[in-house]
């Protein structure tokens, strides 16, 4: 890349991802390398500035860590951040908060490597734009656009690459919230003008989903047949090389390092089959997710596209509760879609994290139109979180309450109760299944 480069070197400690982030906050870039990159590696990128960043006396499962003394040898200036006072080339970190860690960082970064400030968007599409088409040349690349912010980033990116080189195969499993599927193809097809293929494949999903009650087999059952139905679409092209995906950065960090401890693994990082006939595009795996979002903008993606809020990857199929019947879905995605309007509609779609409906599979006794009803509840979801790890619960203010649960238990078929979750995490997970 030709933007500025500053190295976060791991020797164990938590806040990598913090310095990482407060240093691309200035404009420059940076990212995490572990702590013994060779002076070689180094040299191929373009960096100006050394950051050791260390956990309590560098270790690591009881093992003391260090980096390659080579990497002094360098001529790029180095500094150290840390849990106790270091120095390196005679530059010292004895920064507490986060503002006094990114004053100190500024100093280093533009006094000491002289590094610019040339982290954008413009100039990061800019070079993926050349990056892409030196990797793929005059050939075919193949994605699997679900909607969500990361594929239809991908799909954006590689549109304004390559055009309608790129593939976009886009499966409705009949699980995604109202009006998503046809984004989709009015984004990408009408507007960008994309090589779009869409798979209706609802009656397929809800078939095999039919019955079908525990939780993590309607997660397999969903998550295999997309991958059946993906490929099928696959084998009806020709000429395709490249599979494209939306690996984030986080992706990775989280997948781990040999100094970072798995936080979670990525499919897409480390986890594809070893025959995989493709060869891989990623164009986005240095970004953090609200440069993800910032990229999209400057492709030009509508903005709830870009800001759409986190979607489990089977989609409504977890939050219609057990056995998933037509009726039961058709009642979910219309009140999904009432509390989206009213929480834009309020600005809380800007203040809250997440937030849904989930519908039950069983039904409670009510009255409509002066006569008895036994019909389904509809359950309100609304969350807060930095890490997914712990959620709290957002205080909606009454009048807003009272209207969603006005709109839904009048525009909604087939419910006739609401009631909101006050469960934080824990105990309760942010999904019900």
């Amino acid at each position: 890349m030709k933007q500025d480069n500053i190295l976060v070197l791991d020797l164990g400690s938590h806040d990598n991802t913090k310095i990482t982030r407060l240093i691309r906050d200035c404009g420059v870039y940076s990212e995490i390398k572990p702590h013994d990159i060779t002076a070689q590696e180094i040299a191929t990128l373009n960096v100006k500035g050394i950051i050791l960043n260390g956990g309590e006396n560098n270790m690591i499962d009881g093992n003391e860590i260090d980096v390659n003394p080579e990497i002094y040898d360098l001529g790029i200036p180095v500094y150290a951040v840390g849990h106790k006072l270091a120095k390196v080339n005679n530059k010292t970190a004895w920064a507490n908060t986060d503002e006094e860690i990114k004053e100190e960082l500024k100093t280093f970064i533009f006094n000491d490597c002289q590094a610019e400030a040339n982290w954008n968007m413009t100039n990061f599409i800019n070079d993926q734009v050349e990056i892409i088409r030196n990797q793929v040349g005059d050939r075919k690349v193949l994605l699997a656009l679900s909607g969500g912010v990361d594929s239809s980033v991908v799909a954006a990116l590689l549109i304004k690459a390559i055009g309608k080189q790129l593939v976009c195969v886009h499966v409705n499993h009949g699980l995604m919230r109202k009006g998503e599927s046809e984004d989709v193809i009015e984004v990408f097809r009408n507007q960008l003008d994309a090589n779009l293929v869409y798979v209706d494949a609802v009656d397929r999903f809800l078939g095999k989903l039919e019955n079908v009650n525990d939780p993590e087999q309607k997660r397999k059952i969903i998550g295999a047949e997309f991958i059946r139905v993906f490929e099928e679409e696959a084998r009806k092209l020709d000429g395709i090389e490249f599979l494209a995906q939306g690996t984030i950065y986080p992706d990775i960090i989280e997948s781990g390092t040999k100094t970072a401890k798995v936080v979670k693994s990525h499919h897409n990082v480390g986890g594809l089959p070893e025959d995989l006939q493709f060869q891989l595009v990623e164009p986005l795996y240095q970004l953090f997710k609200d440069e993800v979002r910032a990229c999209g903008e400057e492709l030009g993606l509508p903005h709830d596209m870009v800001y759409r809020q986190p979607f489990p990857g089977p989609g409504l199929g977890v939050r219609c509760l057990g056995a998933i019947t037509r009726e039961r879905l058709t009642a979910l995605r219309e009140a999904d879609a009432i509390l989206r309007e009213e929480f834009a509609s309020h600005g809380l779609d800007k203040k809250v994290w997440q937030y849904f409906t989930v519908i039950p599979e069983f039904k409670s006794v009510g009255v409509k139109n002066n006569a008895r009803c036994y019909e389904y509840p509809i359950i309100l979801r609304a969350v807060n979180t930095i890490d997914a790890m712990t959620a709290t619960i957002e205080q909606i203010e009454w009048p807003i309450l009272l209207k969603i649960t006005d709109r839904i238990l009048n525009e909604v078929p087939n419910v006739n109760r609401v009631c909101y979750d006050l469960t934080p995490k824990p105990c309760g997970t942010i999904e019900w299944e």
